[in-house]
């Protein structure tokens, strides 16, 4: 019990031994005036010069993510094919919510949005159907497995063939492919 004691009281010498004597805090009385406005001056344009780089590495950022974002036609991360089309629809192609309503009527048919959607007897592939498959590889290596990359063709595909998707999906009901 003693020994106990005697830690005790060595740990709590050695804690007081760490307390400073006098305060480790400086105010504004410690300077002369023209001292503090200069120190005050001085973090305020440093603080201002970090600001702007701040805003410029900020508007930087914003003016890649809008490249990237008209480069693929979505914005990166979204990982729902649906959402991929309409953003692809509305981007590249200036297509709203009418045009996206008879693409999904075509997708859902085709492939219900099902990336590895597969015809055995047609080799029909993927999200739109492409017949053969590897045609969407002109649109990337990743066709097999991408929703983003079968979108890409599928869109392409019913813009330079049908003009319109509203154009491609008439042409499907009438003749039950596209």
């Amino acid at each position: 019990m003693t020994r106990w004691l005697k830690l005790g009281a060595v740990a709590a010498m050695a804690i007081v031994s760490l307390v400073p004597s006098t305060p480790a805090t400086a105010n504004a009385f410690d300077q002369t005036d023209p001292d503090v406005a200069e120190l005050a001056a001085y973090r305020a344009d440093l603080l201002n010069e970090q600001n702007q780089a701040i805003s410029l590495g900020a508007a930087g950022m914003v003016a890649r993510h809008q490249q990237r974002i008209k480069a693929l036609g979505y914005e990166p991360g979204t990982t729902d094919p649906r959402e991929i089309a309409r953003q692809m629809m509305a981007n590249k192609y200036d297509w709203g919510q009418a045009q996206f309503a008879c693409y999904d009527k075509i997708i859902m048919r085709e492939s219900r949005w099902i990336v590895t959607a597969d015809n055995p007897t047609s080799t029909a592939y993927g999200i739109p159907q492409a017949l053969p498959g590897k045609k969407m590889a002109l649109f990337g290596s990743d066709w097999r497995t991408s929703a983003a990359t079968q979108i890409t063709w599928g869109l392409w595909y019913v813009k330079d063939r049908y003009g319109t998707p509203c154009s491609a999906w008439s042409f499907k009901k009438s003749h039950g492919w596209y």
